[in-house]
């Protein structure tokens, strides 16, 4: 399988393009590294049926070219994080639209699938957790940039079915509950190295809002998992898919959990929502997953625990401290 990955230096990109690797695929990356990184795929470099390149998806005809090489693409490219989506909303919103739009344009030409990436932001203010892939979606006030990103990845998912419905186009939906794993950086605002990174530094580590809030964290290798089985599914085709876990935890848990595995000294500080984004922020209470239905489509099951997620980040972490000096 000859396999595209938009946004494939990414946090969730990079991992996904070695395991299609691992598993005897070559794959294709296009990625302009607004928030990917090529200390990401650094270690791909230079193995058989690797390729990157440094552009946009916003560049139509480069992107056709290499939808025309592939057989399937996954679509990940996209402005990520709560804090860029709250500071940039207009790049947030031409980049995840407008960018779906390229692929899905050029995939039709030649019916490749098309693995679009969404999120469990989509589901917004919906109180109905677990939330099933059927479920109403509540969205916030249009003056509520917070909610930006969630508008525009709902509606990458409607132009994806309707590519689907009236073109053929083999897509699938998928939406990421919370992925974690080495690799991924807190500087847009990713709870759990953020959390990490405080603690090992000695530094305090910083729970936004209240800390009632929960949600349930996915390891990066259960998604990576699940992605490449429902890519290959023939039964998956026209289909919107939750990939997450159901371990759920609040962010007051997860930082006393963060700190007693690292053996921290840092003080856990709350930090006001209007402080950490923007006056009048709002959040999502809570965020769980019905599986039910990725799990009857492929037998897709988490494996990997809360607290080994926070091994590995931890140890990868330490890592990264020491090979600096």
């Amino acid at each position: 399988m000859r396999a595209l990955l938009t946004g494939g230096a990414g946090f969730v990109g990079s991992h996904l393009a070695q395991a299609l690797l691992d598993a005897g695929h070559s794959v294709e990356v296009i990625d302009d590294l607004s928030t990917g990184s090529l200390d990401n795929i650094a270690h791909l470099t230079g193995r058989p049926g690797f390729r990157c390149t440094i552009d946009t998806v916003m560049n139509e005809t480069l992107v056709g070219q290499m939808v025309d090489r592939s057989d399937v693409v996954f679509h990940l490219a996209a402005a990520v994080g709560v804090k860029l989506i709250v500071e940039a909303p207009v790049r947030t919103i031409e980049t995840n639209v407008h960018g779906t739009e390229v692929v899905l344009k050029q995939a039709k030409r030649r019916k490749q699938r098309v693995v679009v990436f969404s999120t469990s932001e989509v589901y917004g203010k919906s109180t109905a957790v677990p939330f099933t892939e059927t479920a109403d979606l509540v969205m916030g006030p249009t003056s509520k940039h917070r909610w930006a990103y969630a508008c525009s990845k709902a509606l990458d998912e409607f132009l994806a079915l309707a590519y689907f419905k009236e073109y053929g186009l083999p897509v699938v939906v998928v939406r990421l509950f919370n992925t974690v794993g080495p690799r991924q950086t807190g500087r847009y605002g990713m709870v759990i190295p953020t959390f990490v990174g405080q603690a090992l530094s000695g530094t305090p580590i910083t729970v936004f809002g209240d800390g009632t809030q929960s949600r349930a964290f996915t390891y990066v290798g259960d998604v990576v998992s699940g992605l490449m089985r429902l890519a290959e599914s023939p039964a998956t085709v026209g289909e919107v898919f939750n990939i997450g876990n159901h371990e759920e935890i609040s962010m007051m848990a997860l930082a006393q959990k963060v700190k007693a595995m690292t053996g921290s000294s840092s003080d856990i500080v709350l930090i006001p929502y209007d402080q950490a984004y923007e006056a009048g922020f709002e959040d999502m209470p809570r965020r769980v997953p019905d599986l039910r239905k990725i799990n009857a489509a492929v037998g897709y099951t988490p494996h990997v625990g809360l607290d080994e997620i926070l091994r590995r980040v931890i140890d990868h972490e330490r890592a990264a401290v020491a090979s600096k000096g």
